[in-house]
């Protein structure tokens, strides 16, 4: 597993480079064709035996961040990229440009707050970020705007099978993607690692109209709430029941066939597997789905507690089944009577 080494690079959307060079590194020992686009999708494509059909793999390499936009003295003033609850900045720890030059998300002190300013969720444009200058001038040399900030976290490990890191969403799908790209197929295969997807799904929408596939699979790391103060029949997804399958989200209405594919394959292999329970959120299917004449995606994601934060948990085993439930998808997709059932082909249509 390279999830410590892909966690702890940034990424903020628009920004990938850095992720995009080491996934290259480790994606050319394996790839047949390697091309990075004008957004910056890197498509690792691999030939397949047959190559009669072609499969879409998408994990996007962009996390949620900040962008520098103003200066209060020597303080940075700044504003999200992508969703981010603005309740869990004061007091995280970020870095700052290409250079990660340290700073510390700050606010006014409680000391000296009103009694009615204690009562209410602070405002980004009450936040600031504290990089240890008094001037202005210093600020804007060390940081010009539109200067993006990732969240400082360190990999962990937590209990006996859990990690905490940021950018799990979704440096865990481009793990798996290169694990799948070390295997041979019968079909041509595309190892999708996507561009600004949490600034609308940009790559992803491009990558697809590049690749045409016939079918798609997003492997992502989505919304887990089975914590304290959350009634069970709200949780979206819940840690150690393993890979969670989409039916439907804020962005794409999954092919129902190739999620009961996906979801009879994992029972019947003793793969854990659970259907994730509400339809918020979204992810790069939603754009891959509606490319060309339309596309047959199904998602599959790994449960994160406290996505889109510096500090996500993930149980290694709910990885695991995700890795193996992928895996095992592409074994079968290279049967020739499971390509044409899921594709409809020789089937009946309405019309």
């Amino acid at each position: 597993m390279i999830l410590k080494e892909l966690t702890e690079l940034n990424g903020i959307s628009g920004n990938e480079t850095k992720v995009m060079e080491f996934i290259k590194s480790h994606a050319v020992k394996y790839a047949d064709n390697i091309t990075v686009d004008s957004m910056g999708n890197l498509i690792a494509m691999k030939k397949g035996s047959v190559g009669k059909y072609k499969v879409m793999l998408s994990a996007h390499m962009d996390e949620v961040g900040l962008m520098v936009t103003g200066y209060s003295e020597g303080m940075l003033k700044f504003k999200t990229v992508g969703g981010i609850d603005e309740r869990i900045l004061p007091g995280k720890r970020v870095l700052v440009g290409d250079e990660r030059i340290p700073g510390i998300i700050g606010v006014k002190p409680i000391h000296v707050q009103e009694r009615e300013e204690r009562n209410v969720n602070i405002k980004i444009k009450s936040m600031y970020i504290d990089i240890g200058v008094d001037k202005k001038e210093e600020a804007e040399a060390l940081s010009p705007l539109g200067e993006q900030i990732a969240f400082y976290s360190e990999y962990q490990e937590l209990g006996t099978d859990c990690i905490k890191a940021k950018a799990l969403d979704d440096r865990v799908g481009c793990s798996i993607l290169i694990e799948a790209l070390k295997n041979s197929y019968e079909f041509d295969l595309y190892a999708c690692f996507t561009v600004q997807e949490e600034v609308g799904l940009r790559g992803s929408e491009v990558a697809a109209y590049s690749v045409r596939p016939d079918i798609a699979l997003v492997i992502e790391g989505t919304t887990c709430s089975d914590v304290p103060g959350v009634d069970e029949q709200s949780y979206s997804s819940t840690m150690g029941g393993g890979a969670v399958l989409t039916i439907m989200d804020r962005t794409s209405y999954v092919d129902k066939e190739l999620v009961k594919f996906l979801y009879n394959l994992g029972v019947q292999n003793n793969i854990k597997v659970q259907y994730k329970k509400t339809t918020t959120g979204g992810n790069d299917a939603g754009k891959i789905q509606l490319s060309g004449t339309g596309v047959k995606v199904a998602s599959i994601s790994a449960p994160c507690r406290y996505i889109h934060s510096p500090v996500s948990v993930m149980s290694k085993n709910d990885y695991y089944a995700c890795l193996e439930l992928t895996k095992l998808a592409l074994r079968e997709l290279g049967k020739e009577e499971t390509m044409k059932r899921l594709l409809n082909i020789g089937g009946e249509k309405n019309v």
